[in-house]
This record gives C-alpha cells, sequence and structure tokens, in this order.
C-alpha cells in the first residue's frame, strides 16, 4: 500500500525536538536580556564609577585659604602658589640614584626626615604611580630639580601659608600645618570658614595608567605638562579682617621685647584696647614664633598667655576693691582711713603693707596711691563678702570674655559660699583670685569710660557682612569720647559715671604722686595702677618671694581716654621685680607711642629731652646723690648764664660755711671755697655769699655791716637789693635775693607729695622740675629764695 504525500514529507519533522530548541532559545534571549538589563540599568552606576577608576584619576584641588587682614586691610596672613615636587616611580630608572640626587638639593634641614634620601627611596618602593619628593618648596629648589631633568619628577602646584610680617601677632594668627590645617590661633578657631570648598581635577589614563593630555578647566592646578579633563571650580576661603593695627601691634611687641629681655624675664604680654568699644588694638605675647618656619616652632611658644595665662593679679586688681567701695558702700576719696602702721589682723592673719610703708591715719586715696594692702582691705570689709563679688562678676572676672580666640580660660574666681574666714582680705589685694591679661585691660577699660563693661573683641563687627567680598574697605581707628549708641552683647553698666570719674582721678595720682611715677608721658595726662603678685613656689605651696609677677594696667589721656594699656611681665631676675619699675615703663613706652601715632592731641605741657623724667634720671638721682648734682640741674634747665648770682650761688662758687663754734661772724672766704651739698629741709643753718666788690659796697652802703646775714629764722623778710644789675643779697636761712622786675618767693616744699608741689608752685608763678617719688626731701634754690616768675625749681622726692 502506497504513503500518502502529506505524510511522506513532514515524517521527519520531530515536533517536541522543535519545541525544545524553540524554548531554548527563548530563554537564552531571555538571559542575555535580563543580564544586560542587570548591567545597564541596575547595575549602571556602579560599572560607571569602576570604569571611572579605572579610566580617570580624580585628585581634590584646595581651595584658596582665606586672608588674615589688620584692621587697615593689611595682609597678616596670605595664600602663595608653590611647587612641590613627586615622582611616577614606574617611569624611574635607577631609583636608589634618583632619591640621592633629589636629597641633595631637598633636604635641606637635618632635623628634618621628610626629604631625607632613605625617606624619598622608602616611597618610591611602596608605590608604582605616586610619591611625594618635597612639599611647598622655595622658588629656588624647585629651580634646582627642573635643572636636572629627570624622567618621572614632576612638579604639582600647592598653596602655601605666609606671612609677611613674620612673628608680628603670631600667638593671635596662629599657623597651619602641611595639609593646611589651622593649629593655632584664629587659624585654627575660624579654620573651616577660611579653608573654603575644595574644588577637584579628573584626568584620563591610559592602559597602563599614564596620564592623557586633556583640557583643564580654569583655575585647576595640576601637575606640570599634564592636564585635567574635567574638574570643578574650588571656592575659595572667607577673609577675615581683624581689629589689630600691625603698627600698634609692633610697637607693643618692640617695647615688651626689650623689657623682656632686660629683666631677664620668663615672658610677658602687652595689650592695648580701644576703652570706648572693647576692641583690641594689639595682643603681644614674649616669647614668640615665625609661622613661617612651623617646622621649628617650641611647643612652650605656642600659647596665647593673653587669654589662657591665668595669675593672680596683686595690686592691680585693688581697682576693683576701691571702684566697689565708692560705688556700693558710700565711700569717697576723701575720707579718712586708719592703716594701723601697715598691718591688721583678722581671725589670726595679719595682713602687712609693704615693709617700707607704715602708714597711718590717711585718705582713701593716699592708700591707693602708695598701695595700702591694710587700705585695700578696709574697703572691701565696708562691702562685705556678697557685695564684693557682685562687682568682681560684673567686672567680668570669673568668666570668659568671648573674645574670638580658642584657649581663653574664665579665670579663677570661688563663689562667696567657699570663701574662708579671710578670703575677703586676700581678694581685695589681688590673691586668691585669678584673671588673664585680656580681662585686667577691660576692667580698666571699663573705668576708663565711664563705668561701662564692653566685652573684649579681635574681629571687627562688621566682619561676616564683608568678609570675602571685593568691598572690603580700611578701618583705620580714630579715638572716639564716647559709648556707641547701641550697646553690643554683653555690655552692661558696672558703676556709676560719678565713681568712674572720682576713680580716674585717684588713677591719676599713682601716677603723679604714688607706685605709678616710672608710667608719666610726655605731653599726656596717664592714669593706672601697679600690681606685684608673688607666685606659688610648688616646691613649698606657700608664696615666693623672689618669683614675682609685674603687671600695670593703666589708660590715657586722663581727660578723654583714647587707649587702655595693660602689661605683665612674669618672673622677672633683674631689678626689684615690682610692677611700679618693671611693668610701668612698658605701659609709658607703648602708650606714648601709639598716642603719638593716632594723633591725639595733648593734654599736658611737652618737656624737652633735658627736662623728660626717664626711669634712667629716677634710678641715678636717688637718696644718695650729691646735692651738687641738684645745683647743676636747676643751672641747666633754668639756662642761667655763668655770672647769673643764681647760678653762682646754686653752684657753690662763692659760698662760705659758717662756723657756730666762733662767737663772732666769720668773714666769708673770697678763694678756693669748696662747693657745698644742696640744701636739705632739715638744715636751717646761715649761709654766707660772695659777691662782687661793687655790690658787696652797694650792700654795705643801704647798712650791711657783714656778708653773713643773722641766722634769724623767724624774721623771713626779703632784703630789698640794690638797683644794680646783678644783685644778690644772701639771707641767713641760705637763700638769695635777686632783683629780675617780676619778683617771687621760692615755697617750702618739706615732706609733701608732688601734686602737691607743683600745685604750690604754679600758685606761685613756677615751675617744677621732679626727681625720684615719695614726700620731698631736697630742693634748689632753698625756700624763701627770690627768683624770677617761671624759674623751674628742682625738687628730689624720697621715702
Amino acid at each position: 500500500m502506497k504513503q500518502s504525500p502529506g505524510n511522506t514529507m513532514t515524517a521527519p519533522i520531530r515536533r517536541i525536538r522543535f519545541v525544545w530548541v524553540a524554548l531554548f532559545f527563548c530563554f537564552w534571549t531571555l538571559v542575555i536580556v535580563g543580564r544586560l538589563f542587570w548591567m545597564q540599568v541596575v547595575q549602571h552606576k556602579e560599572y560607571v564609577e569602576r570604569a571611572h577608576r579605572q579610566q580617570e584619576h580624580t585628585s581634590e584641588v584646595a581651595a584658596r585659604r582665606g586672608v588674615l587682614y589688620d584692621r587697615n586691610l593689611r595682609e597678616l596672613a596670605m595664600t602663595v602658589t608653590v611647587d612641590s615636587v613627586f615622582a611616577v616611580p614606574s617611569e624611574l630608572g635607577d631609583r636608589a640614584n634618583t632619591a640621592h640626587l633629589l636629597a641633595e638639593i631637598v633636604h635641606s634641614d637635618a632635623n628634618e626626615n621628610f626629604t631625607s634620601q632613605q625617606q624619598i627611596l622608602a616611597r618610591m618602593n611602596n608605590s608604582r604611580n605616586f610619591a611625594w619628593v618635597a612639599r611647598r618648596v622655595d622658588t629656588e629648589t624647585a629651580k634646582r630639580v627642573k635643572e636636572l631633568n629627570l624622567k618621572g619628577i614632576y612638579f604639582w602646584k600647592e598653596f602655601k601659608r605666609f606671612y609677611p610680617n613674620n612673628d608680628l601677632a603670631a600667638q593671635v594668627l596662629g599657623y597651619v600645618g602641611t595639609d593646611d590645617e589651622g593649629l593655632g590661633g584664629l587659624e585654627h578657631k575660624y579654620d573651616v570658614e577660611l579653608r573654603g570648598e575644595p574644588g577637584h581635577v579628573t584626568t584620563a589614563l591610559d592602559a597602563k595608567r599614564h596620564a592623557l593630555g586633556s583640557q583643564c578647566v580654569d583655575g585647576c592646578l595640576g601637575t606640570d605638562g599634564v592636564l585635567a579633563s574635567q574638574g570643578t571650580e574650588p571656592q575659595p576661603g572667607d577673609n577675615l579682617v581683624l581689629s589689630i593695627d600691625a603698627n600698634i601691634q609692633f610697637i607693643a611687641e618692640r617695647a615688651l621685647d626689650a623689657q623682656v629681655a632686660k629683666m631677664k624675664a620668663a615672658h610677658g604680654t602687652v595689650v592695648v584696647q580701644d576703652p570706648h568699644t572693647g576692641q583690641i588694638l594689639a595682643l603681644a605675647v614674649s616669647p614668640r614664633f615665625n609661622p613661617n618656619d612651623s617646622k621649628h616652632i617650641q611647643a612652650g611658644s605656642l600659647q596665647n598667655l593673653a587669654v589662657s595665662d591665668v595669675y593672680e593679679p596683686g595690686s592691680t586688681f585693688k581697682l576693683v576693691t576701691y571702684a566697689a567701695a565708692i560705688d556700693g558702700a558710700g565711700v569717697e576719696p576723701t575720707d579718712m582711713v586708719d592703716c594701723q602702721g601697715g598691718a591688721m589682723t583678722m581671725y589670726g592673719r595679719t595682713l602687712h603693707d609693704d615693709k617700707a610703708d607704715h602708714f597711718g591715719v590717711v585718705t582713701v586715696q593716699y592708700a591707693l596711691e602708695h598701695s595700702s594692702d591694710v587700705g585695700a582691705a578696709k574697703m572691701a570689709l565696708k562691702l562685705g563678702n556678697d557685695k564684693f563679688y557682685h562687682y568682681m562678676k560684673d567686672f567680668g572676672f570669673g568668666e570668659r570674655t568671648g573674645i574670638e580666640l580658642p584657649s581663653e580660660t574664665r579665670g579663677l574666681l570661688q563663689p562667696p559660699k567657699r570663701w574662708s574666714g579671710t578670703s575677703i582680705l586676700s581678694m581685695a589685694i589681688g590673691q586668691e583670685v585669678g584673671v588673664t591679661p585680656v580681662q585686667l585691660v577691660t576692667m580698666v577699660s571699663t573705668i576708663a569710660n565711664g563705668g561701662v563693661y564692653m566685652p573684649p573683641h579681635i574681629l571687627l563687627d562688621d566682619t561676616d557682612a564683608k568678609k570675602g567680598g571685593p568691598q572690603l574697605q580700611p578701618m583705620a581707628f580714630h579715638p572716639e569720647n564716647q559709648l556707641p549708641q547701641q550697646l553690643p552683647d554683653g555690655a552692661h553698666r558696672v558703676i556709676k559715671e560719678l565713681t568712674a570719674a572720682k576713680m580716674r582721678a585717684m588713677m591719676q595720682g599713682i601716677v603723679v604722686e604714688g607706685t605709678g611715677s616710672l608710667a608719666r608721658l610726655n605731653g599726656y595726662s596717664s592714669a593706672g595702677k601697679t600690681g606685684t603678685a608673688e607666685k606659688i613656689d610648688p616646691v613649698t605651696k606657700t608664696y615666693s618671694h623672689t618669683k614675682l609677677v609685674a603687671s600695670f594696667a593703666g589708660f590715657a589721656p586722663v581727660s578723654n581716654p583714647a587707649i587702655s594699656v595693660a602689661v605683665v611681665i612674669d618672673t622677672p631676675t633683674v631689678g626689684t621685680g615690682y610692677g611700679g619699675t618693671t611693668s610701668a615703663p612698658v605701659f609709658a613706652d607703648v602708650a606714648q607711642q601709639v598716642l603719638e601715632y593716632l594723633g591725639v592731641p595733648h593734654d599736658q605741657p611737652l618737656t624737652t629731652k633735658k627736662q623728660a623724667l626717664t626711669p634712667k634720671d629716677i634710678a641715678e638721682d636717688g637718696p644718695a646723690d650729691s646735692g651738687a648734682d641738684l645745683n647743676a640741674m636747676f643751672a641747666e634747665v633754668n639756662n642761667l648764664p655763668k655770672d647769673d648770682p643764681l647760678r653762682m650761688r646754686a653752684n657753690g662758687d662763692a659760698p662760705a660755711t659758717e662756723d657756730k663754734s666762733d662767737a663772732q661772724p666769720q668773714q666769708a672766704q673770697v678763694q678756693n671755697a669748696p662747693p657745698p651739698p644742696a640744701v636739705t629741709m632739715t638744715q636751717r643753718s646761715g649761709v654766707m655769699a660772695m659777691l662782687p666788690q661793687k655790690v658787696l659796697a652797694a650792700f654795705r652802703a643801704h647798712g650791711g655791716t657783714s656778708s653773713t646775714m643773722p641766722d634769724d629764722t623767724a624774721a623771713n623778710t626779703p632784703i630789698a637789693a640794690p638797683k644794680i644789675e646783678p644783685v644778690a643779697q644772701p639771707r641767713a636761712n641760705g637763700s638769695i635775693v635777686v632783683d629780675a622786675g617780676t619778683r617771687v618767693s621760692v615755697p617750702s616744699f618739706s615732706g609733701i607729695g608732688l601734686r602737691t608741689v607743683v600745685e604750690r608752685a604754679a600758685a606761685a608763678g613756677l615751675k617744677v622740675d621732679p626727681l625720684g617719688s615719695g614726700l620731698a626731701r631736697d630742693q634748689v634754690p632753698a625756700a624763701g629764695t627770690m627768683v624770677p616768675s617761671g624759674t623751674e625749681i628742682v625738687v628730689r622726692f624720697g621715702r
């Protein structure tokens, strides 16, 4: 039987096999599509990132760090572009020889290991693609490396922090590390703001991971000859404007450095402040460091002692005590206080004044001027513990001031509940309380500006509105005589304005008549307070009599304060170590120069160089000086002619001494008369004078019988001189009479202070050239001498 044709055609086809083959291809297609979907869609981002890592190299580009300006927009810290050297080890031939050649150039400091030959070679052996050789090298070093023309050595542009004034305000500015991280001062405090936002540079790589040349975005930093394909622009950091004036800062640092070196002290601090705004004009610390050479900075010099060093202020703290007593206890400067001979006992503790001081009942002003501990303690007792503590807190002690500097301490001030029975005595004189120099100068500024506490600042108030922009404008300091209309946060009244005025007058007395005589200025009035604090001996745990902290805090001019200055010198080893002799001269030096620099009008008469009272003059014109020095000085300051009778009398050219052992007066000796000592306030003996023959003849014609006048101190009537030019007449008490038209009698200044001497002399139409401090001991010419109006009287003061 024959098969049909249809059956013959389909017989070889196996339908089941076809189905399986079709299913297989469908499944294979689905797998491929699924895998592609997984790779291209689900894991697209991951594979793109892997491709970028294999084909490209992304580097971070540091942003340019912000500039630190002074108030006049002088750069204190800025950023410059320098070369850093790196190697691609896979391209190097003899690595050891290359490391040796490079180290010969870049390894200039034996104490630095990073650029040594061994370290360079080790980094080359540890990496195939990148190894640092030296970072941020100077221009000369980069030039020498380029001249080697070594294969595989490249240069990378980096930013380097640069301080154009080297160590100026070093503790304020701080410094940055190798990775551009702020490590001190404002660089650390405002590191985030100054660093800005870094950018990124992406460089294409070939199969061997070698960089390919391409185009870089504007402003990107990269390697020499290797350009980036794409990147993001770095955003520069913010610029900050400080309240510091670089010129005032330099003045303060120079004066401080000189005194620290002279006194061989451990360190010192000077803070200059605007009393009406609280702005810091200068903050000097000695010794300092050079932030441009951060590799050799000593750890001890990094500390900003103005805000982090706590010390017992000593007698400068008496300003708080007296201000609080006047403001809160109704004390007046003219009130009397019994200093009890310089010692008082309370709860078994005896408080002593200085060993040379044994004051009795004196005025409150006198007690402050002469820094009586007993007087200060009695002022504090009038207030009581709680009230005294309240005033101390209001003056800013025991709290951080909020100044824009890192590591500020709050100081030390215990609440009354933790005081002992005699703590109030200690705190009244600046013990059992710890302060910083910034707190001290702010307290003085509170008194200077009329009694309002103004928080200190070292950044200008409007910095935030201007930083980073081209609209920055210089803000030169011009002294104001009033507080701002809108007080800043933290400002508050501490004492009444009348109290502040009384305190300013008392503080001026400290400089004029008290312990701060070396703080006097030429052409400006000044006020302040000295302080000498004993440091705790770590061995005996008691106060040391040899390790002292000398301080002075004051302001000038008195009537319209332009600046406040605090000077603290730690552990002076030369001289007395007292604040009046160690720190007060620094105040005078700084204040004088700053006021002249600011153009502050003079409120006192200017004196010549010969007339100016200097620390050297005071040191040399002590009580042991001969009277002949006073006589010579009197003749010099008054420009007396050689034949002037006053000069002859002062120089001892023609005097004769009276021998009281003889019954009859002796005739004056004409020749070879030895110069006598200066006439002191205790000497009442008669004095003989040698006169020209025509003067002597005229004298006798008017009734004179001898060149020696009777020793009659009761009859103190000047003898009229004959009308002969020049005419001089001796008197029994050592004075002489000169006919010079308008003549005045020299008052007696015996045993009175400088202020009273100046007032009495002014009332008589005379001037005073003072020497020393304390009470008047000697004067030339003697009391009762008739001299022309305007004559300058030389007066020596002593204790």
